[in-house]
């Protein structure tokens, strides 16, 4: 195991790998910017480097300071958590070449899942049902193209093949429309991206997202943990989360839970990871793979009783996987609120102090945050300031719980969405269960406060 990990990362995942190396027993070294210098993970830590000056990419986009971290500090691996560099294949090679462990899969696996085409290919071949569409790269002939919008079908949808958090998507009604759209797209994937690669699906009109988490090791040993439901997004940015999904069977669940564990063994995955999928109709369809830890990982932990990080860290090492798939067990129902600073209702992002803070508590809470009272949340990153999870036996009781949680929660000094969370906790439609990705940005549209 290793005695020593540097955390690449920022703000409440910080702290939870920071968790997951002292019950480990491992010393975590954390690294920040000048932004970040009065996070609490920083006060807590053993070790800290200051990477550079507040902007992303001077600090944790900063790969050579990173890796210099880990050298001056004798760190042995390095957790990238979510975000910044932790899909950045590069990154993962050149921590590897610098001779430390990178706590996720191969920069190899990362580069096949982390470019949309080839992961649509890699799953094909595997057997993961995708959305019908381009196999491939949309070729430049424009004839070609629209030959393929017509056998998919409109409405269509164009997506950059190196996307990502929401961008790089273009949905298109008619043919008319369809070369300008291929070609603006192709524009903004270049300019964000770097890759100008898009490609095609069909437009499903009234799917849901639901997600399928993985654990792998380096001795061919994968398991799923059952799935989550993150339909409820806006902008294609998710705030809430549940697992399991409400109306989907077991034996569905099983059936492409299978079929990803068979994909993970298929391009010799290891670590976390989570395919994504829309679900419609009785069927999955595959979109895409995060190939690390997610913001939304807590729900799995409270209804499989297994820690991710730990285990992250743990096959990272070079252990294997302590369970089976017989194993994991389903128990009760948790749901996941995105705490964020900004206004509930226009998105507004809201920085500052932090005058009061007031966490829930109760059976089955759980707060990931690295807030506290007289906190300054910069305005630099991210709004998320943290997360409320809760665990029932039943979603019912899981719904009750978190009203109780949002009710109980004080934050002053800044704007949060607690607001939006608790309207929407008794909401109608959301109680009923299995709302479709388009449900919340429609509930805003017409909301009156």
């Amino acid at each position: 195991m290793f005695k020593k990990i540097l955390v690449a990362n920022r703000g409440e995942i910080a702290l939870r790998i920071q968790r997951a190396c002292r019950e480990l027993g491992i010393r975590a070294v954390m690294v920040y910017s000048e932004a970040d210098r009065e996070a609490k993970y920083v006060k807590l830590a053993e070790e800290a480097v200051c990477i550079g000056p507040a902007p992303s990419p001077a600090s944790y986009l900063n790969m050579p300071a990173i890796i210099s971290a880990a050298e001056v500090t004798d760190a042995e691996a390095i957790h990238p958590g979510y975000g910044f560099l932790s899909e950045n294949a590069d990154f993962a090679e050149r921590v590897e070449k610098s001779g430390f462990q990178f706590i996720g899969p191969t920069p190899e696996s990362i580069r096949i899942m982390g470019d949309k085409v080839s992961a649509k290919q890699a799953m094909i071949k595997a057997g993961v049902p995708c959305v019908p569409g381009s196999e491939g790269e949309l070729p430049d002939n424009p004839v070609e193209v629209r030959r393929m919008a017509k056998a998919v079908g409109y409405p269509v949808i164009i997506k950059a093949a190196g996307g990502g958090g929401g961008r790089g998507m273009r949905v298109v009604h008619t043919e008319a429309a369809l070369i300008n759209a291929v070609q603006m797209t192709k524009a903004e994937a270049g300019a964000a991206f770097g890759n100008p690669a898009v490609y095609m699906e069909k437009f499903l009109q009234n799917p849901r997202h639901i997600e399928i988490q993985v654990l792998a090791d380096k001795h061919k040993n994968a398991v799923y943990l059952w799935e989550r439901d993150c339909s409820m997004q806006r902008r294609h940015q998710k705030v809430i989360e549940e697992a399991p999904a409400p109306g989907i069977t077991r034996k569905l669940v099983e059936k492409i839970g299978d079929r990803c564990v068979a994909a993970c063994k298929r391009i010799g995955y290891r670590g976390a990871g989570t395919f994504e999928f829309l679900y419609e109709n009785g069927e999955f369809y595959f979109i895409e793979m995060n190939t690390r830890v997610q913001v939304e990982h807590p729900v799995t932990e409270l209804i499989t009783g297994i820690d991710i990080v730990k285990t992250q860290i743990t096959v990272a090492a070079g252990e294997k996987l302590p369970f089976k798939q017989g194993d994991i067990q389903l128990r009760g129902h948790a749901i996941e609120c995105r705490v964020n600073a900004e206004d509930p209702y226009t998105f507004v992002p809201s920085p500052g102090r932090i005058t009061l803070w007031h966490a829930p508590g109760g059976p089955g809470v759980r707060v990931d945050s690295h807030v506290y009272n007289n906190y300054f949340v910069p305005p630099n990153y991210d709004s998320m300031i943290g997360k409320i999870i809760v665990h029932g036996d039943t979603r019912e009781q899981a719904l009750a719980r978190m009203r109780g949680a949002l009710a109980e929660t004080v934050v002053e000094g800044i704007n949060t969405n607690i607001p939006l969370h608790r309207e929407l906790m008794v909401d109608a439609r959301f109680m009923e269960g299995g709302t479709n990705i388009h449900y919340l940005e429609e509930w805003l549209a017409h909301h009156k406060r």
